[in-house]
This record gives structure tokens, C-alpha cells and sequence, in this order.
């Protein structure tokens, strides 16, 4: 008996009319298969990914490699297995034939799934709190030059917190955004909910990608984190959101499997500015980290602004430099922080489901 008339057969639709591109999803029974189309040959594998189960059949082709749209996984067209050096890395594979202008698949794979361990990401690794004091954790989102560095009012109060913090005891890091080489958030979640993994998407595909420091801080090593940036169009700065956006990771893993990376963490914010919108900026720094599971000392932030007016950019300077109680406000701001922190810590986290976002009725008012 031949391969053809021992194997079940389903259409999938017009040669000529498939051939028009060169990957798209078709149906074989009830399995999504990547469907190709190159040099007048069709290949079929299928249409999962081995890494996040990204759709094949929406991805682009390079050579004879099926590249999933997702994270760039590559697949052969026609054999099923990885590109050079993730050989053991394969996907189903199906037959094709045409059969009187019409494309026909195999309803069984003659080549199996396979995949090739993988070590995980060092992020992925458990989140365990090492014993000890609370430990704090300042970010600055101040934008300037690394070789010709400038006052940074925001910045300055950050370091007094920090200072303060070490003086009591605690072990303190800072993170500059400016210093790391980041890429902005490529917006994986907008693919698929699952295509935002932990960590990053783009941490594991990009060694040379330095937000792995500020993940490193915020699930794995600090418990009270200082965030300071200075005021840019009403709004915090452009390093603040690039930073921010690329914690999607975080926020998403609740939502898809119910894990919560920041349990008691305790986050403190640090505005300067020489124009107003303190408190925008303020509601929107809380209202994030908020979603990502942290908590919040009781007024939770400081800010200093001359108002919109306020042109002479030196005396804004002078007004941060020389002020004694906007340095004793920073040093209380962490001083409160660490304390929420320190009792938080003494207890067992219970997070709510899906982080809140769970659709409830609310209790009627009588």
C-alpha cells in the first residue's frame, strides 16, 4: 500500500489561490497548521510554536524557516525542526499534495513534536526573599548625557533617601536608567496575552538588553523601591514610561497564571519639576505600581514644583539644593517605607484574584 492511499487526506482549499502567499493558517481538522508556499512547493507544519505557542501561520518566511511572529522562533517549512543549532527543537510536519488544483494535507503528522531543553531565564527562578533587613531600591529616571552629567533635583533626594536608608542599616541600590542599554517595549502583549512572558520577551532574546538589572531589583532583591523622576510636560519622564512599559511582564503574569512576582513590596515616589502637575503625576506613578501588586506608606509620596511660571531654571536648582526639609522629607518617605515593609514582610501574602480586574457586583447601598 502507498503513502497516498494508506494516509487520510484533508482539503484545505484552492492551489492556486494558496499560493498566493507564502505562510498562512489553514485548518486540518481541528489543528491550526502553517501552511507554505515556496518555489512551487507547499509545506505544512504545524501551527503552534514550541516556545509560547506563538501562530506559525501568521508568521513570515526567511529562506526555508518559518519565523513565528511572536519571538522569532524558526521552524523549516517542510521538515519541522529548528535552525541551525536547535535542530532538536521540532514541530509537527504533515504532508502536502495537490490533487486536481486542490491542496491537500494529512490529517496525521509524520513527524512528531520535539523540544529541546531549554535552561531557563535566571529571572525565572523562584521568588524566595532572602533574610535580613528590608532592603531598598532607588530608580532615577533623570535623561541626560553619561559623559557630561548634570544637577538632577529629583536625583539628589533619591541619593539623600538612600543615604538615610544605609544609616539605619538597611543594604540600598540605585539604578540609573540613563547608565542602562535598554530597548522600549515592543508591545508582545498586543500579539497575544501570552506572548508577554516573564521575564521579558525581549530580555530572553537580547543579551545585550540591561532592563534584566531593574527586574533582578524589583521581583527578586529589593523590598521598598524609591522612584524618582522629574517632571517633563505635566508628565514623568520619557526614561520613567520606557521602564514602566517593559514591567507589562510583571502585571501579566497575574493575569494569565494567577502568579504574583511583588508580593509585599512597597514602592515610594519622588517628584520634582519646574512646572505643576504634581498630582497627576503622582496618581499615575501610584495607580501602576499599584496594579503590579505593591503597596504604599501612608503618603506615599514628596514633590517639589515652582509652578508653571517658574522660569529660571537656576533657582529651581537652588531652591532643591539648599532645602533641608525636602532632604528630611525624602529621608521620612523611605523611613516609612521601610517600616510598611518591615510589617509587611512578617506576614503571609494572600493575593486577590486576577489582581482585581475580576468582575464583581457591588453590594447595594441601603
Amino acid at each position: 500500500m502507498t503513502q497516498d492511499s494508506a494516509e487520510e487526506w484533508v482539503d484545505v482549499g484552492p492551489a492556486a489561490e494558496l499560493a498566493l502567499s507564502e505562510v498562512q493558517q489553514v485548518t486540518v481538522g481541528s489543528t491550526r497548521v502553517a501552511l507554505t508556499f515556496k518555489d512551487g512547493v507547499f509545506g505544512a507544519i504545524h501551527g503552534a510554536c514550541n516556545h509560547a505557542g506563538g501562530p506559525l501561520g501568521k508568521g513570515t518566511l526567511e529562506g526555508d524557516f518559518v519565523v513565528c511572529p511572536w519571538h522569532q522562533w524558526r521552524f523549516h517549512r517542510v521538515e519541522g525542526h529548528g535552525e541551525r543549532g536547535f535542530e532538536e527543537d521540532v514541530v509537527p510536519a504533515y504532508h502536502v499534495r495537490v490533487v486536481e488544483g486542490r491542496v491537500q494535507v494529512g490529517s496525521k503528522p509524520h513527524v512528531k513534536r520535539a523540544k529541546k531543553p531549554h535552561e531557563p531565564h535566571p529571572l525565572a527562578r523562584p521568588v524566595e526573599r532572602l533574610p535580613g533587613k528590608p532592603r531598598v531600591v532607588g530608580f532615577s529616571t533623570t535623561v541626560m548625557q553619561k559623559d557630561y552629567p548634570r544637577f538632577s533635583t529629583s536625583e539628589h533626594l533619591l541619593e539623600a533617601a538612600l543615604k538615610h536608608a544605609e544609616a539605619q542599616g538597611h543594604e540600598t541600590r540605585m539604578v540609573r536608567l540613563r547608565d542602562l542599554n535598554f530597548r522600549a517595549c515592543e508591545g508582545f502583549y498586543s500579539k497575544g496575552a501570552r506572548a508577554c512572558t516573564w521575564p521579558c520577551s525581549i530580555t530572553q532574546m537580547d543579551p545585550n538588553d540591561q532592563l534584566d538589572q531593574v527586574y533582578e531589583a524589583l521581583v527578586h532583591w529589593g523590598d521598598v523601591f524609591m522612584v524618582a523622576t522629574p517632571i517633563r510636560w505635566g508628565a514623568a519622564s520619557s526614561l520613567y514610561f520606557k521602564m514602566v512599559e517593559r514591567m507589562n511582564c510583571i502585571q501579566n503574569q497575574v493575569t494569565i497564571s494567577g502568579k504574583v512576582l511583588l508580593q509585599n513590596k512597597v514602592v515610594g515616589a519622588i517628584i520634582t519639576g519646574g512646572q505643576d502637575n504634581v498630582q497627576a503625576v503622582a496618581g499615575q506613578m501610584l495607580g501602576f505600581f499599584g496594579e503590579l501588586g505593591c503597596q504604599f506608606p501612608q503618603f506615599p509620596y514628596i514633590a517639589h514644583s515652582r509652578g508653571w511660571t517658574a522660569e529660571d531654571m537656576a533657582r529651581n536648582v537652588e531652591s532643591v539644593q539648599a532645602n533641608d526639609e525636602l532632604k528630611a522629607a525624602a529621608e521620612e518617605l523611605v523611613d516609612r517605607g521601610i517600616d510598611l515593609a518591615t510589617r509587611l514582610i512578617a506576614t503571609e501574602p494572600k493575593a486577590p484574584p486576577r489582581a482585581g480586574r475580576k468582575g464583581r457586583a457591588l453590594p447595594t447601598v441601603r
